[in-house]
């Protein structure tokens, strides 16, 4: 709503200017040019008031129809808004119909694990405590309150870490990357949530995640502190002996006792309807200014 009140008062402050300062005003001068023609002082005509007035009306048009371009903009852009909107909304839906189908059975190749981001995917294995990492800080995923907060530099709740904790597949005889979940500050060490380390093979159900980028203002992942800030799945890999492989274990894989699953954060930024009011209340403000100004002859 801010930057609405800006924009509008702008608009205004322009508006405004034109009616007061139109243009300069011209004082017509009239000069005498002293010519001697037999013998006589002749005085020239005066300069035509007809050619100022016809200059101010062709200024006049010039400026009423560049001012239009404010709300003709502001309408396009609310537009614009609008399709991105519905543009972002289909992604989320994509996303979530992604993480809530039915399992598939994990695949090896990394080509087609490069399409298949989000997907939901099935393993069965073994965990290999000894080499837990940790990202860091983290707070617990809540859909809703994320959805609220979605574009904040900061948000609030409690923080702790995600578990990562390299698996072994009994059946496809690789070690993959799994965030086992969510665990407060107080059980991020390993002997403190002792009940879920479990040695036995489990199904895990998870959702397959790529490699991350580092984001700008996010810290440089400290490998030798086991510090980590984003998914970096080749220094990941290097450093467990794992494939770079990567799943978030979904809820139902939580064990009981240990990290809690279902960590996968499928919430985009979605303030389009924000823009969308802004621009067509801009567009709706400009417009009446422009009519009442330059139709109406109102004096604003």
């Amino acid at each position: 709503m801010s930057s609405l009140k800006f924009a509008l008062a702008s608009s205004f402050n322009i508006l405004k200017t034109v009616r007061s300062n139109t243009y300069p005003k011209r004082t017509i001068f009239t000069q005498f040019h002293f010519k001697l023609l037999k013998g006589r002082c002749v005085l020239p005509c005066r300069q035509s008031g007809s050619t100022a007035s016809g200059a101010e009306k062709g200024e006049d048009t010039v400026l009423k129809w560049f001012l239009l371009l404010i709300p003709v903009s502001t309408f396009g852009l609310g537009t614009w808004q609008v399709k991105r909107r519905q543009w972002k909304l289909q992604m989320i839906a994509d996303m979530n119909s992604l993480t809530t189908a039915e399992p598939i059975n994990l695949p090896v190749d990394p080509m087609e694990l490069n399409s298949l981001e989000y997907r939901r995917v099935k393993v069965h294995g073994r965990y290999d405590h000894s080499q837990e990492l940790y990202i860091l800080p983290r707070s617990p995923v809540d859909p809703d309150r994320e959805a609220r907060e979605a574009g904040r530099l900061s948000s609030s709740g409690e923080s702790g870490a995600n578990v990562i904790t390299p698996f072994y597949c009994t059946d496809l005889g690789i070690s993959i990357l799994v965030n086992r979940g969510y665990v407060p500050k107080n059980k991020i060490r390993p002997e403190t949530r002792m009940k879920g380390q479990v040695s036995d093979e489990v199904d895990v159900v998870g959702v397959l995640r790529l490699t991350e980028q580092r984001k700008p203002f996010v810290p440089h992942n400290n490998v030798e502190g086991n510090r980590w800030h984003y998914r970096d799945l080749e220094a990941m890999a290097r450093v467990t002996g794992a494939e770079p492989i990567f799943i978030d274990a979904v809820l139902e894989s939580t064990i009981p006792g240990g990290p809690i699953g279902g960590q996968t954060r499928v919430t985009l930024r979605n303030e389009h309807m924000q823009y969308i009011a802004t621009w067509y209340g801009l567009c709706s403000a400009t417009s009446y200014m422009w009519y009442a100004k330059f139709i109406k002859g109102v004096r604003l």
